[in-house]
């Protein structure tokens, strides 16, 4: 089928089934052999995600009547077609005949004049993209602006752009079977141009690269994580022996950093049997060793009979807010009202597991989110109902005037993440 096609099935999945990107991307891309073609569905795909109001309004003013039923599906392609036409190098008549015959393909012959005359009439026109009004002009919903605005008055607008960049590609070096130093080396070796990270492991490509020709990967040798959740495994602090648990753990990236940081007993938890299995492939990759629990955070006693935790991770449910330059889709999948249901979530997995830390432990807090709500005053509120609960400062952080570590997207070239870090009482 033809990558318009495809692209325009996974846009309506998203859309209007409300299914995540990550998860639909790669099920139309198994259909496509050359990886050219892969790519070129995921740019169609991601791009129309970050500028959705820009595209939706263009098509909208065009067509004489909206599509219904069955029909959506064409109102996705021509978004597709749109963002060809804005966003990419594609010749014009080249984009328009084969988002055309995305048409015929998708089994819509007869609107084929249809599609052909909308994208015609946008080429023609050359009319810059509307941007009247704060949806149009950031390709944010309204009410993230709002959020956004109220929590960080003199920087919403900064957020909002580095929100929309393209991601950079950040690897983890696995210190259990090189240094990092020593992987640079393979790296630059092979003309891919790197440099060291923050943190101890973490390594920043200049260009995104397909794992396959990075050295290694296959053995184990590196993994693909964002700077900003590397941090959780070195603010955890692991220690040789320690019994830990990684409440919310798939797909487990940060369990298995733990696991390579030091010799551990680690347990990794998630309600999410299908997305456990990623934990389970990415422990056989590394050669690592976990206890894999498919269990709820906020109910731990219903499937753990061992004994309390040394440390605990607690990478909460969240609105991912923090992390929509990678997943674009979340600006239309997340509602206004989620986030009120999310610190309910939250707050339920934190007082539960909180019983699950052995007295002296510590509990590192982390969301990929960017609202204080969901950040800096659930820790708030939660420190103020527990009195054997105290804040420790996290010395990576510049920030001490708030409660725990705000990382915004883009800062340092890193994904938005937030870190508080709790140790109980010693009774």
């Amino acid at each position: 089928m033809n990558i318009r096609a495809l692209a325009a099935q996974v846009v309506f999945q998203v859309l209007e089934n409300g299914a995540s990107l990550s998860t639909v991307l790669p099920q139309h891309q198994a259909q496509l052999s050359n990886g050219k073609d892969r790519a070129l569905l995921a740019e169609l795909s991601y791009g129309v995600m970050r500028v959705l109001p820009q595209l939706d309004n263009s098509v909208s003013q065009r067509l004489q009547k909206p599509f219904k039923n069955k029909q959506r599906l064409l109102h996705h392609l021509l978004l597709i077609g749109c963002y060809q036409l804005y966003f990419t190098r594609i010749p014009a008549h080249a984009a328009i005949s084969e988002t055309v015959e995305a048409c015929r393909q998708l089994g819509f012959e007869n609107l084929v004049k249809v599609i052909n005359g909308v994208l015609r009439n946008i080429q023609r026109a050359e009319e810059p993209l509307e941007t009247s009004n704060e949806t149009l002009k950031y390709c944010f919903p309204g009410w993230m602006v709002k959020k956004l605005q109220a929590a960080y008055p003199d920087s919403w607008q900064q957020i909002i752009e580095q929100s929309q960049q393209r991601p950079p590609m950040w690897l983890r070096n696995n210190q259990r079977q090189q240094s990092r130093d020593s992987y640079l080396a393979q790296l630059n070796a092979l003309e891919i141009s790197a440099t060291a990270g923050l943190t101890a492991d973490a390594i920043l490509l200049a260009q995104p690269t397909d794992v396959a020709v990075l050295p290694g990967f296959a053995g184990g040798s590196v993994s693909v994580q964002d700077q900003a959740a590397q941090w959780a495994a070195t603010l955890l602090e692991p220690k040789n022996g320690d019994l830990i648990l990684d409440a919310c753990a798939a797909p487990g990236g940060k369990s298995c950093h733990i696991l390579e940081s030091a010799d551990v007993r680690l347990v990794a938890l998630d309600n999410d049997a299908k997305r456990l299995e990623r934990v389970t492939e990415n422990c056989q990759r590394l050669g690592l060793d976990a206890t894999i629990l498919c269990a709820d955070a906020a109910n731990i006693d219903a499937s753990w009979q061992g004994e309390k935790f040394d440390r605990i991770l607690l990478d909460a449910p969240c609105s991912a807010t923090g992390v929509i330059r990678r997943h674009p889709d979340i600006k239309w999948l997340r509602k206004a009202n989620d986030i009120d249901a999310l610190q309910s979530i939250q707050a339920q997995i934190l007082d539960h597991c909180w019983q699950w830390l052995k007295p002296g432990g510590t509990l590192l807090y982390a969301t990929c989110s960017i609202l204080p709500q969901e950040n800096s005053q659930q820790i708030d509120a939660f420190v103020a109902r527990t009195p054997d609960a105290s804040l420790v400062a996290i010395t990576a952080s510049q920030q001490n005037s708030t409660t725990g570590w705000q990382i915004l997207p883009g800062q340092d070239n890193m994904d938005g993440f937030y870190y508080a870090k709790l140790v109980k009482a010693i009774a």
